[in-house]
């Protein structure tokens, strides 16, 4: 993370394959860097050790929850709701224009929200805008990854009016 960011994404929590290795959306399978560059986000594929690349176009990473576990199924509504207290610090800290959660199910526990949609959130921190999309995981089938691109489309374009508006 970086101050100024146009969008920090906010994965639930790293599963093994991610806790082991160190780092973000690392598991084979997992669409989360495919997603990005679909989307216009990157110029080429990352690979989930080329993080620092991603900095570069304006763009970080956390988690929402820290804790390694073998599915998000795992961790507890208090997990979710200590972890948007921290996000929020972050977000303070940093100011991204953007927070993309990337996970439904985390947003709605974690804030409080049981109602919310995939898409742009009338809630904000800060002057940070809230997006939720859905998780990237491999595991979730219930999008694949052209739908998955064309959602992150949607942020990208959005975070590009934000800069565009910024910069006016």
């Amino acid at each position: 993370m970086r101050p100024g960011l146009a969008v920090l994404f906010c994965g639930i929590n790293p599963g093994l394959y991610s806790g082991a290795t160190g780092l973000h959306f690392a598991r084979p399978g997992n669409r989360f860097w495919p997603a990005l560059h679909a989307a216009g986000f990157t110029d080429r594929l990352l690979a989930p050790w080329e993080k620092s690349e991603l900095l570069k176009c304006g763009y970080g990473i956390t988690n929402l929850v820290r804790r390694t576990t073998a599915t998000a199924a795992e961790l507890t509504d208090d997990e979710y709701r200590t972890g948007r207290r921290a996000l929020a610090r972050k977000i303070r800290k940093y100011s991204p224009r953007w927070v993309a959660i990337l996970g439904l199910g985390a947003y709605r526990t974690g804030f409080g929200k049981p109602d919310a949609k995939i898409g742009r959130q009338e809630e904000q921190i800060g002057s940070t805008g809230l997006w939720v999309l859905p998780n990237p995981s491999g595991l979730n089938a219930n999008y694949q990854l052209p739908q998955l691109a064309e959602m992150f489309i949607e942020l990208r374009v959005a975070a590009s009016e934000t800069s565009i508006a910024m910069e006016l």
